[in-house]
């Protein structure tokens, strides 16, 4: 593959246009539903979409994302992926109404295999419930089982994990955490994964994130995906599944760059951890 950089990624060759959703060869139109891209779009959570973009497009696929806002609804079936980034008290609120309004369209979509990644503040939202720092109780959509209350001091700072979402393979996923909100799992819940360094949902259990399937929720900023390439992949080939009936065997990328990243994230982790404010 070429070896020539490009803004600072590997330069590629793209995939031309596909026309449909059906498959072309080895080639694909994934669709993806971002939910509130106008609302939840705090700490650059836009790049996970990129990079699903690049990646897929690297491997002759197409990203095909479709906003998803306010009266919108989710229609089961229509998505491969779906994705709710990360926001504000402020826009947490002003969402909340309507996400429970499309609840049974997510996890139907969810529960009929599509993949979905939510960050942050949409991370809560699709738990049960979130009060806010004022005490507001924000209603949730169920799809995880856990419920968020915000503390009086925020979790910051670079957070590494030990995850296991295929069963006897082990990797390690670093970001940015920056909430106060302390999410509390169900004693059965699927956690993301284990908190090597930093806070995690609540600063006190070990775990961050949930699972469920082939739906992840996460605190994990900075973006999260450029650092994490083999996450990246396992979204993509969670979302290719949809369609195709089983998570298909990506052909691998020169991740050297990604690679580094997510090196120094994890030292970063690892050395200074998180710190209260």
């Amino acid at each position: 593959m070429p070896s020539s950089r490009r803004a600072g990624l590997l330069a590629r060759p793209s995939a031309p246009p596909i026309e449909n959703a059906q498959i072309e060869g080895d080639r694909m139109k994934i669709v993806v539903g971002h939910l509130f891209p106008d609302y939840l779009n705090i700490y650059v959570d836009r790049g996970n979409i990129a990079v699903l973009a690049r990646r897929a497009a690297w491997r002759g696929h197409e990203l095909d994302v479709c906003s998803i806002s306010v009266g919108e609804p989710v229609r089961p079936g229509e998505h491969d992926l779906l994705y709710v980034g990360g926001g504000q008290d402020r826009e947490q609120a002003l969402v909340a109404p309507d996400l429970v309004a499309k609840s049974d369209g997510v996890r139907e979509a969810v529960a009929g295999g599509a993949a979905l990644l939510a960050v942050c503040g949409g991370y809560q939202l699709l738990g049960r419930s979130y009060r806010d720092f004022h005490g507001i109780d924000l209603p949730g959509i169920g799809l995880f089982p856990l419920d968020t209350v915000a503390g009086e001091t925020r979790m910051i700072g670079d957070v590494l994990l030990e995850c296991e979402l295929e069963p006897g393979v082990r990797r390690t996923l670093a970001g940015f955490e920056n909430h106060a909100g302390r999410t509390r799992l169900d004693r059965a819940a699927e956690a993301l994964g284990r908190v090597v360094a930093g806070f995690g949902n609540d600063g006190e259990s070990g775990w961050e994130g949930c699972r469920v399937g082939r739906a992840v929720g996460t605190y994990l900023h900075g973006p999260l995906l450029p650092r994490n390439p083999w996450f990246a992949d396992w979204l993509l080939a969670q979302a290719l599944a949809h369609r195709l009936g089983a998570p298909p065997e990506l052909e691998p990328l020169p991740d050297d760059l990604e690679h580094r990243a997510h090196a120094v994230s994890a030292r970063r982790a690892e050395t200074r951890g998180g710190g209260r404010r």
